[in-house]
C-alpha cells in the first residue's frame, strides 16, 4: 500500500512541476510578443555623403504588422516575415512620369511587397512622394526617396558620365549597405510578368555570381561592342545594364581582377581608376565600367535570356531574340526614347496602356483588347510585325494575377 501511495505522490509532483514550465514559457512568450515589431532602419547614404541635399525620405504603403510597429500579436509570434524585394531607380530631369509607370508595372504584377529605393534630383522628390503617396491604399510596397551622391572628391566626373546621374547605379552597393540583394533597373523599363519571378533568378547564382545581366546585341553583325568598342567587354556581344539583379553582399565581398595592378581590388576601390584609365575610351559611361569589370572576371556574371531586357534592337532591323518569340517579352525596355516619339510605335502603344491605366482590376483587364488594336496599327515597322509578342506574357501575367479570387492572390 505504502508503495502505492509513493508512486501516486511522485505522479502528482511531476504533473505539478510540469505545469509550472508550461506557465513560465507562456509569460516569456507574452513579454516577448509585447515588445512589437519594427527593425533597426536601414542606412540611408554612404559615408561619403556630401552636404548640401537631403537625406533619405521614406513613405507609403507598407502592408501588414510592420506598417505598425506599436502594435503586437500575441497568437502570431512565430508567424515569419514575408521578404521584400528591393528595386532601385535613379531619376534625373524629365524622368518623372516614366519612372512613375515603371512602378506601376512593377506593383500590378508583384505578389510579394515591394521596397523601392529611389534615387532622383532634389526637385523630384516632392513629386514623387506626392504621387507614390496617393498609391499607399494599395499596401504592397515601401519606398525611400534618396538625393543623388557621389564620392565628394569626384562627384563632378561622375554624374557627367554619359547621362547626367546614370553612374549612381554604379554606387548602390556602397550606399545601400543593409541592402542584401537588389534589382536596379532603367526609368524606361516596363515589367510585363511579377518582379517576384526576375527575382527568382538570383537562386540560381552559383556560388561565384554576384550579378546578372542580359546581352547587349543577339545578333553579332549589328552589335555595337564587337564592332566599335575601345575597350575590353563581356562576351562576344558585351552586356546591357539596364536591368541588373545584384547580390549586394557579394559585390561588397569580392575582390576583382583588374587590368591596372597585379592586386585584387574591392568595389569601392576599382571604380575611380577604372575611369581614370578608360574615360577617353568609353561611349555609354558605368555601362562600359561594368562591362570591362566582367570582362576581367567573367565567372562573377550570370547571364539571362533577352526577354528580360527587351529593346528596341531586338526587332528594329527583324525579330533577333528566339527567347521572346517563343514565351513573350518579359520586361520591356523602351532606350532612346521610343516611349516619346513615334520611331518605334509599338514600344510606345504598350508605355500609353499601362501609364494609362489605373489600379483596379477592370481597368487593368481592359487594356489588353485597345493595346492590341493600338499594335495592329504598327504592323508597317519590324516591331509591330511581331506585335503578338508584346501581348503574350502580359495577358498570362493579368490572368495569372487577377482572374483568381483575391483571396488566393
Amino acid at each position: 500500500m505504502r508503495r502505492y501511495l509513493r508512486v501516486v505522490l511522485l505522479c502528482v509532483a511531476c504533473g505539478f512541476c510540469s505545469l509550472l514550465y508550461a506557465f513560465s514559457q507562456l509569460a516569456v512568450s507574452l513579454e516577448e510578443g509585447a515588445d512589437g515589431g519594427g527593425g533597426k532602419p536601414q542606412a540611408a547614404a554612404a559615408s561619403w555623403l556630401a552636404g548640401g541635399g537631403r537625406g533619405a525620405v521614406r513613405g507609403a504603403g507598407s502592408a501588414g504588422p510592420a506598417a505598425h510597429p506599436g502594435r503586437s500579436d500575441r497568437y502570431s509570434l512565430k508567424i515569419q516575415p514575408v521578404e521584400k524585394m528591393h528595386l532601385a531607380v535613379v531619376a534625373c530631369g524629365e524622368r518623372l512620369e516614366e519612372t512613375m509607370t515603371m512602378l506601376k508595372s512593377a506593383i500590378i504584377f508583384s505578389i510579394k511587397p515591394l521596397q523601392f529605393h529611389i534615387f532622383a534630383e532634389d526637385q523630384l522628390h516632392d513629386s514623387f512622394k506626392d504621387r507614390l503617396d496617393s498609391w499607399s491604399f494599395l499596401q504592397t510596397f515601401t519606398y525611400t526617396l534618396y538625393p543623388i551622391t557621389f564620392p565628394s572628391e569626384n562627384a563632378a566626373e561622375w554624374k557627367k558620365l554619359f547621362k547626367p546621374c546614370a553612374s549612381q547605379r554604379l554606387f548602390l552597393p556602397l550606399i545601400l549597405k543593409e541592402v542584401d540583394s537588389l534589382l536596379y533597373v532603367d526609368t524606361d523599363i516596363l515589367f510585363l510578368r511579377p518582379v517576384d519571378d526576375i527575382w527568382s533568378l538570383l537562386k540560381k547564382f552559383n556560388t561565384t555570381q554576384i550579378a546578372a545581366m542580359a546581352p547587349e546585341h543577339e545578333e553579332p553583325r549589328i552589335g555595337w561592342y564587337n564592332r566599335f568598342a575601345r575597350h575590353p567587354y563581356y562576351g562576344k556581344t558585351g552586356i546591357n545594364s539596364g536591368v541588373m539583379l545584384m547580390n549586394m553582399t557579394r559585390m561588397r565581398r569580392k575582390y576583382f581582377k583588374n587590368d591596372m595592378t597585379t592586386v585584387r581590388l574591392r568595389w569601392g576601390d576599382i571604380l575611380m581608376p577604372l575611369l581614370k584609365k578608360y574615360k577617353l575610351n568609353i561611349t555609354w559611361g558605368d555601362q562600359d565600367l561594368l562591362n570591362i569589370m566582367f570582362f576581367h572576371n567573367p565567372e562573377s556574371l550570370y547571364v539571362f535570356p533577352c526577354q528580360w531586357n527587351y529593346r528596341p534592337d531586338h526587332c528594329i532591323y527583324g525579330s533577333n531574340c528566339q527567347e521572346a518569340e517563343e514565351e513573350g517579352i518579359f520586361i520591356l525596355h523602351g532606350n532612346r526614347g521610343v516611349y516619346h516619339d513615334d520611331k518605334q510605335p509599338a514600344f510606345r502603344a504598350v508605355y500609353e496602356a499601362l501609364r494609362n491605366c489605373s489600379f483596379e482590376d477592370d481597368s487593368i483587364h481592359s487594356l489588353l483588347k485597345p493595346l492590341e488594336l493600338e499594335l495592329q496599327k504598327t504592323v508597317h515597322t519590324y516591331c509591330g510585325k511581331i506585335y503578338k509578342i508584346f501581348v503574350k506574357q502580359l495577358t498570362k501575367s493579368i490572368r495569372d494575377r487577377y482572374d483568381r479570387p483575391p483571396k488566393e492572390r
